[in-house]
């Protein structure tokens, strides 16, 4: 029989099964904590992350070895209890390991031909933003590109991995993301193409430099636009402004904010396409809006 793949059907399989190995690894689950396992995981690399809610914390060891047990390939599984500050640094804890595997919760994940070396308990990896990854590797041949806020190479590493860009300037104030953004830049064989540069996209963003300038944070992206604009050079570029915004002030809020910033630095923004990412939370939507600096 094929392992089911929803972690709730994998659990009732494996204790129906193979109850007397179940019992010699201590997993004990009865129906109602089965129902209440988490439906959603994220594999990064060799590691599993999952958020286990709050009523089954006494059974996340239990739990981590069933989702070691559904998938030969990985490595540890860690617990995800949500995200803290500036610099979104993830709450995970380790529930599960392979026997002789190592714990290092560091890995290498590899995603549309590119390589991302990070450590999965500190730094947020999101696979939702694929469609825009790749939105963004079309058409940027010849061209001085900007990324504001590059993480460990989320969106600068796919577009010179698959477009054919003339430089790129990675700007990344996280010491540990700007660690494995250089790692990530040697990796992918990018030390030609890619420069990282250590600091505040409001102090360290080139000025009157870009072709495209990539905005690609959320929540206080708002207080960066001018130093985005700016980025453009004088005889004009596009810019890809993210924000989170509520469903009811989409898109006016985000546009009005990219007008205003634009103004200020005596420039004209004009509004090629605005569109939605993905869900935030409730009611808010990571958004994403192109726009054209002249």
């Amino acid at each position: 029989m094929t392992k089911p793949q929803k972690l709730k059907d994998f659990a009732k399989y494996y204790l129906s099964e193979f109850s007397k190995e179940a019992e010699k690894s201590g997993i004990f689950l009865t129906d109602s904590e089965i129902q209440l396992l988490p439906a959603n995981k994220q594999k990064i690399g060799d590691i599993l992350i999952v958020s286990i809610p709050e009523s089954l914390s006494h059974k996340k060891q239990e739990i981590g070895k069933l989702l070691l047990l559904m998938d030969e390939k990985v490595r540890l599984v860690l617990n995800d209890s949500g995200i803290t500050g500036q610099f979104r640094i993830p709450n995970r804890e380790l529930i599960g390991c392979r026997d002789y595997e190592s714990n290092s919760t560091e890995t290498v994940h590899k995603e549309n031909g590119c390589k991302f070396k990070l450590n999965a308990a500190e730094i947020m990896f999101s696979k939702g933003n694929l469609a825009e990854k790749r939105i963004l590797t079309n058409g940027c041949d010849g061209e001085i590109i900007v990324d504001m806020f590059a993480g460990i190479g989320y969106f600068s590493i796919p577009i010179a991995v698959h477009s054919n860009p003339a430089q790129i300037f990675t700007v990344e104030l996280n010491p540990n993301s700007y660690k494995y953004l250089c790692e990530n830049i040697h990796l992918n064989g990018l030390e030609a193409v890619v420069e990282p540069i250590y600091g505040d996209a409001q102090i360290s963003t080139p000025e009157n430099i870009a072709d495209r300038v990539l905005m690609g944070y959320v929540r206080t992206t708002h207080e960066y636009l001018e130093a985005g604009v700016k980025a453009i050079k004088k005889e004009g570029g596009m810019l890809h402004y993210h924000e989170t915004v509520h469903e009811k002030d989409f898109p006016k809020r985000p546009i009005e904010r990219i007008l205003e910033a634009a103004e200020k630095c005596g420039r004209k923004a004009v509004i090629l396409e605005s569109r939605k990412i993905k869900k935030y939370s409730p009611g808010v939507y990571h958004v994403v809006i192109d726009v054209k600096i002249q």
